[in-house]
């Protein structure tokens, strides 16, 4: 082969390898809650944006009727947040026992439960996104395993 040949053989072959190269995935991480607001949005549930001034953002949201917050942690006065945590809690089963949440952490995961400070049963789930972040598709599944969770809890915290 001449060296011109040689050239438009080595192109191509580049050419070729970028053409099969897989796509690649949209980052996200913690550090802008309006990315996080439309992922939750895209679940088709309501999304608002709580940001108070000396406060780290947080955003309200529901599905199914169970209110849940998606808690940004792990911020630089209140911006570059780095993980996220989905929480939901019931203040109408202060009675369910200790060995229930032993139980259900015991036999799930991914989420905890516990009782808070007011003694209402609390279920939280913590996403790390630090560094470069998670596909955005990674993102939304975790929203789908949060959905599962919280209907598990809720038939569990509410079954006779």
């Amino acid at each position: 082969m001449g060296p011109i040949t040689t050239r438009a053989a080595l192109t191509l072959a580049a050419t070729a390898l970028l053409w099969a190269s897989p796509a690649h995935a949209e980052l996200v991480n913690a550090a802008n809650p309006a990315t996080i607001k439309a992922i939750v949005e895209s679940q088709g549930w309501p999304a608002t944006i709580v940001a108070k001034e000396g406060d780290d953002p947080y955003i309200e949201s529901s599905r199914n009727g169970l209110k849940f917050l998606v808690l940004f942690m792990n911020c630089e006065e209140g911006q570059k947040c780095k993980t996220l945590q989905y929480y939901m809690g019931f203040s109408d089963a202060k009675d369910m026992p200790l060995e229930r949440f032993n139980q259900w952490n015991k036999e799930k995961r991914f989420a905890r439960a516990y009782k808070d400070d007011a003694g209402d049963p609390v279920l939280e789930m913590d996403v790390d996104l630090d560094f470069a972040g998670i596909p955005r598709e990674n993102v939304g599944e975790t929203f789908n395993t949060w959905a599962s969770l919280m209907d598990s809890f809720r038939d569990y915290v509410f079954e006779e």
